[in-house]
């Protein structure tokens, strides 16, 4: 439970901003206070879009992969290589 939640929101939600003018946050400041506004946090992201996003992209990967030819495939996978190598040597 605890590893989900930091900064006393769950993970996905995100407090509300305050306005950086300063007479803007004042009254927003005022409206939270009174009640006039509640203080409750957004979502940022719908959890079943990024899921069809990620499927997408499971797809679009092995379509792509069978469309290529074997000089390609190799070429694309080489080239992958030596981006993890290098992303390795900069950690």
């Amino acid at each position: 439970m605890f590893s989900r939640i930091a900064n006393g929101y769950p993970s996905g939600m995100q407090r509300t901003k305050m306005p950086r003018d300063a007479n803007q946050r004042a009254k927003m400041v005022v409206d939270l206070a009174t009640g006039q506004r509640s203080p409750e946090p957004q979502k940022v992201k719908d959890p079943a879009a990024i899921a069809r996003g990620h499927k997408g992209g499971l797809i679009g990967g092995h379509a792509r992969a069978v469309k290529m030819t074997a000089i390609e495939r190799s070429e694309s996978a080489s080239k992958a290589a030596k981006a993890r190598w290098e992303r390795a040597r900069e950690a």
